[in-house]
């Protein structure tokens, strides 16, 4: 069976992802999104849809790289033993694969990707839950290090294919719809054949609704902190691509929302760290509380953010002579957040009916 259409919509303007269909002999793929119904028949190429899209996570696998080449070895990241890789067979006719980029600290991933497969298992009993990971450098030096196995995508879909599933639910972790979705979405359309139905949900960051929602989430979890003195950083990854400008899209609507203490930066891109600390310094604050704006507290969050060496936002801050207090911990171990990939794997499943 080969697919006829295949329709992705990725506007990084817009910050949503199109509806996309494929079907031939009665076998579907759909790319499920906010925008549902607006998807266009493509025979476009991974390499054309993915231009001027360019996503947080293609950056972050360059920093991947570096990372690869620390020695890593000098970090206590937890016990890997702990962490349920869902590479199992034994997966039946219906399964949820749940994509991440990754990430190489064992204790973060557990409570943040782990926690998030967790929610899945539970909202959706009916579906065997697997993992796969789109970083092979962290896959393969989680496997040098701890000796623990993680699929990659195309292993996670050889899978499902060779234990028969029909009906395949794929919910990506990433933060912004760009190039790493895109790519996702390609590779799973080479695998269509193989499934009855195929849904790909939504990033994080889609529509207006999901900005609301985390931007409740962010200010929950730091409200003990929000004392009209202390200003409240996020760090985010950062691209040079329009993608970035999600960023900009949650400063502004921080402060709509009346969180004028609340300010956004990236480690890759802009606003800089010189930028917050520069808004921070305006704002006459005196004390700040840094925090990432990433799905897993990995390499970014306890070196880039929380690290002791020139140039972390920490140093930076601590130079400028405020009292810094560091939370390293991921969006992924957030209830809320949880429940959000949650909601956009439920639309997913959905879409399997229609």
């Amino acid at each position: 069976m080969k697919i006829r259409k295949l329709a992705v919509l990725l506007t990084a303007a817009a910050l949503t992802a199109a509806a996309a269909t494929g079907c031939t002999g009665g076998k579907e793929t759909e790319a499920v999104a906010a925008g549902a119904g607006t998807g266009t028949e493509t025979g476009t190429t991974a390499e054309s849809m993915a231009a001027g899209t360019a996503a947080e996570e293609s950056s972050e696998e360059e920093t991947a790289d570096s990372m690869a080449a620390e020695d890593e070895e000098n970090y206590d990241t937890g016990d890997a033993s702990k962490d349920n890789t869902r590479n199992q067979d034994g997966i039946g006719e219906d399964e949820l694969l749940v994509v991440s980029f990754g990430t190489s600290y064992n204790d973060n991933r557990r409570l943040t990707v782990g926690a998030i497969e967790d929610a899945m298992e539970k909202a959706f009993p009916d579906y065997s839950v697997r993992r796969g990971f789109t970083s092979q450098i962290i896959i393969d030096h989680v496997k040098s290090r701890d000796q623990v196995s993680i699929d990659n995508v195309g292993e996670a879909l050889d899978r499902a294919v060779d234990n028969k599933v029909k009906n395949l639910v794929i919910q990506p972790t990433h933060l912004m719809n760009g190039l790493e979705y895109t790519d996702l979405v390609n590779e799973v359309a080479e695998y269509s054949d193989a499934f009855e139905k195929v849904a790909v949900g939504e990033p994080l960051l889609t529509t207006d609704d999901d900005f609301k929602a985390v931007i409740k989430a962010i200010t929950e979890a730091t409200a003990e902190y929000d004392d009209g003195e202390t200003a409240i950083c996020f760090m985010g990854h950062g691209t040079e691509a329009e993608s970035n400008q999600v960023y900009s899209k949650m400063q502004d609507m921080l402060a709509d929302a009346g969180y004028k203490n609340y300010y956004v930066g990236t480690v890759e891109a802009s606003p800089t760290v010189e930028d917050v600390l520069a808004a921070v310094q305006a704002g006459g604050y005196k004390k700040v509380v840094l925090e990432p704006l990433m799905i897993v507290a990995g390499d970014h969050a306890n070196n880039d953010m929380a690290g002791d060496e020139e140039g972390s936002w920490k140093k930076t801050f601590e130079d400028a002579g405020y009292e810094v207090t560091c939370l390293v911990r991921g969006l992924g171990e957030m209830e809320a957040i949880q429940q959000l990939f949650v909601e956009h794997a439920k639309a997913a499943v959905e879409s399997l009916s229609k």
